[in-house]
């Protein structure tokens, strides 16, 4: 038995993570599209092979590939999920998608969900990790995905959330070396959106929903005008390190965890 919801997943030479991705999201649905960005890899063939909507576009950002799915894919059915290639839906919360959503009326349009992270084969469960609630799940036509090259979330237009007891799972297969070119990236794209809060020379939708009024919105806040400050620039790093490696106790994750 299978429900109504659709999947989007972004890939860009994913073929580590994409067949276990796919095979989770089956479970619950056979409505899965996939948007490559013209990988250099096996993933197309993969995607091809498992016989999923598969679609290609030329990447800017996250929030410009989500966008064009969301206005290029056929996509009909009542709920639409946000999940990344290298995430995947635990078995607990494949059945419970199954027995919930069909009995999910208005004015509930979308639905949290917490974030299971494991590093190096190792849940981590302290430092701020676990548990983190994020809304990847919405009624289709009440959620947009905002204008930022980093830490874009999904927002909701109207009505009231719902929140899932179930975990879906980030388990990044690449080495080391891969994680900090990754997060080198992200560096560059925070900064291309604190250059944009002073110089204003890119559209940023605004946030105006009942998601800010969340503990997610006062990191965000706390971060935009807190943390990007210029006087913190010496000294942030080391106290962010501490806060969640020591104050919020990072350290029990052990060498992963550091």
């Amino acid at each position: 038995m299978k429900t109504n919801i659709s999947f989007i997943v972004l890939t860009f030479n994913e073929e580590k993570h994409i067949e276990r991705c796919i095979k989770s999201l089956k479970k619950v649905s056979d409505n899965i599209f996939i948007v490559d960005s013209f990988s250099k890899d096996n993933t197309v063939e993969i995607v091809n092979d498992l016989g999923v909507n598969l679609y290609q576009n030329k990447w800017v950002n996250y929030s410009e590939q989500f966008n064009w799915a969301m206005n290029n894919c056929r996509i009909n059915s009542e709920w639409v999920m946000r999940i990344d290639a290298d995430e995947y839906l635990s078995d607990e919360l494949c059945n419970e998608l199954i027995n919930t959503l069909p009995n999910l009326f208005p004015p509930i349009n979308g639905l949290t969900l917490n974030y299971r992270h494991y590093f190096w084969g190792r849940w981590i469960k302290h430092g701020t990790r676990y548990p983190l609630t994020l809304l990847r799940i919405w009624r289709r036509g009440y959620g947009i995905i905002e204008k930022k090259w980093m830490d874009e979330r999904i927002i909701l237009t109207e009505g009231e959330i719902y929140m899932l007891k179930n975990d879906f799972i980030h388990d990044d297969l690449n080495n080391l070396s891969y994680f900090t070119e990754k997060h080198n990236s992200y560096a560059t794209r925070e900064a291309i959106d604190l250059l944009n809060k002073k110089y204003k020379f890119l559209d940023e939708n605004p946030a105006h929903t009942i998601e800010n009024k969340s503990k997610r919105h006062f990191n965000l806040w706390v971060k935009d005008t807190l943390y990007a400050k210029p006087f913190f620039v010496w000294i942030r790093s080391f106290i962010y390190f501490f806060y969640r490696y020591i104050c919020r106790l990072g350290f029990l994750d052990g060498k992963e965890g550091l």
